[in-house]
């Protein structure tokens, strides 16, 4: 399977354990907690094979940035959070550094 589609799939899985762990309300709420553990342990196990074959550095970029990206759009568009301006902006530079690495890299 390619590398990218590995990350793809890691990047899915991060950011369900995330959009997870904050439903499971600091952990009251322990049925999302446990979900949330599996998810991230799973993120892990597909992400070993990606760095296999892509420089670690970008695929670790990589999947920070297009989490921490997929993490607000759901924080704003499932919880109702807000974001300023600047924010947006800032995010915005996470997604072009993100896109930039993969169109910049061969693997």
């Amino acid at each position: 399977m390619n590398a990218w589609i590995f990350l793809g799939f890691a990047i899915a899985l991060e950011v369900t354990g995330t959009f997870l762990l904050k439903l499971s309300n600091g952990f009251e709420k322990w049925h999302w907690g446990a979900l949330s553990i599996f998810c991230y342990s799973a993120c892990f196990w597909v992400l070993a094979p990606a760095m296999k074959l892509l420089p670690v550095g970008v695929a670790y970029a990589i999947w920070a940035g297009v989490g921490i990206v997929a993490a607000a759009a759901i924080g704003v568009f499932v919880f109702g959070e807000k974001l300023s301006a600047l924010q947006y902006l800032f995010i915005a530079f996470v997604l072009g550094g993100a896109i930039g690495l993969r169109v910049t890299t061969t693997a």
